[in-house]
Formats: structure tokens, sequence, C-alpha cells
């Protein structure tokens, strides 16, 4: 399974399921090794299966990436398993119920700022240290088309994913120098678990939303853009972020 990963060790989050799942078996299509994490062990472990039946090579564990803790163990699991970290995909994130900004409470705010914003932020954090020691490294955060525009009823989610991209392009900045790269993807309309139960109600997602594309994303391909930013062939992209949607953010 060689490829423009070879060689490479990748930890990747909010690998239990779609995009990050699609991420753990594309990085090891491509040659890179993985490290896999999610909140629900059983579903990344069933993951690691995927990618070892597939041929690749994966590890897996259950953490949460809204305690920091678990966060410096996650990265001190990859360091002490395989020697280093080279790239890293930052994935895990989530949701809320769709509410009109007033109508949100401060409950609706605590998990994506705890997960998607502060997570993300806890494992760069960890992660930048240990790649200053190889020399650097890549850092690919998942943000969303939510945080490059309004999305009517998820404040928070947008929000937080703006914050995303973001420190994605502080983080490039303030590291450029010295060998790590950092850039964040985008999806707008994506098969994930959230997306196939509101097409269940009979949504149009393609017509719906004004996908010039007239579908939605599948999870393997924004995992593809991850991979990509996360490999050499992209040492001169840094602080982008990069929508994977069909062509919707063009019609906004």
């Amino acid at each position: 399974m060689a490829g423009f990963l070879d060689g490479k060790i990748a930890m990747i989050t909010g690998a239990g399921s779609g995009i990050g799942r699609a991420a753990a078996l594309v990085f090891a299509k491509h040659g890179a090794t993985v490290a896999l994490y999610d909140i629900n062990g059983e579903s990344v472990q069933e993951t690691v299966r995927m990618v070892t039946q597939a041929g690749g090579s994966a590890s897996g564990a259950a953490a949460d990436v809204s305690i920091e803790d678990q966060v410096a163990g996650m990265v001190a699991d990859v360091v002490q398993r395989y020697g280093r970290l080279d790239a890293a995909f930052n994935n895990a994130g989530v949701g809320h119920n769709l509410k009109h900004t007033a109508d949100m409470t401060l409950d609706d705010w605590k998990n994506p700022l705890g997960i998607t914003l502060l997570g993300t932020w806890m494992c760069i954090k960890h992660q930048i240290p240990e790649m200053l020691k190889t020399g650097g490294g890549s850092i690919v955060n998942t943000a969303s088309n939510a945080g490059k525009a309004a999305v009517p009823t998820l404040a928070a989610y947008g929000a937080t994913k703006a914050g995303v991209i973001n420190i994605s392009k502080t983080v490039a900045v303030e590291y450029a120098e010295r060998g790590i790269r950092c850039n964040a993807v985008c999806p707008g309309v994506i098969e994930t678990p959230p997306i196939t139960a509101f097409r269940a109600t009979g949504v149009d997602f393609g017509k719906e939303m004004q996908i010039p594309m007239v579908r939605t994303g599948r999870p393997e391909e924004v995992a593809e853009l991850a991979a990509w930013l996360a490999s050499p062939l992209t040492s001169y992209v840094t602080g982008q972020a990069i929508s994977v949607d069909g062509g919707q953010s063009s019609c906004q």
C-alpha cells in the first residue's frame, strides 16, 4: 500500500465513523501507518479492523478530545508506539440541534466549544512539540463551509468551525519557518450519519442546498484532500481553508 504518505505516521481523531473512518482508510491506502482515536472505543476498533483487512497498518483507542489529559495521552501513545508523529488529521467535532440564535441556551454551546474548538486546539498544542522534535510535520483540521459563511440555525457549529479555520491559519504562520504546515478542510454537505438521517425524511440535498454538482459528497472525497494536505506533495501549501462541497460555496 505504498503511496504519497509512504512511511508516515499519522494520527486521526474522530476515526470511529464518517469522515474520520474514511480518512483512516484513505491515509493507509496512500502508505501511512495510522493511529486512530474516537470517543467510541468499539467504533474505532472496527475502523482499525477495516484498515488492517485492507492491508494497512493501524492502531486505535478510545479518547475524548475535550479532556486535555486524554489528548496528551493520545499523542504520547503515538510517539511511544511509533517513535514520532509526522501528520495529524484533527477531525473530531460535533454539531447541535437546529435553533435560531436567540433560542439557543448555554448548554447548546458547551459541546461545540469543548469538542470542536478547544478539542482541536488541544490536539494541536500537544502535536506541535512532537513534530518539532523531528523537523516538522503537517496538521490538517476539519472545519466546515459553515465556518466561512452564515448557516441559519447553526450559530454554535459555525462559530466553532470559524475558530478552527482561524487557529489553522495562526498555527501556519507561527510555525512556517520551523517546518510545520497547518491547513483546514471545509466540507459542505457530506454523506455522514446525520445527513443520511435527514435524507430519510425525503430531503434532496443536491437540489435544496443548491449544490452545482447536484449531489452530496462522499466522506472519502474529504479524506483524499486531507491526505493530500498531510503529504509532502503539498510542501508549499499552508494556512489554507479549502472547501470540499461540489461548488456550493461558489454560489454563496
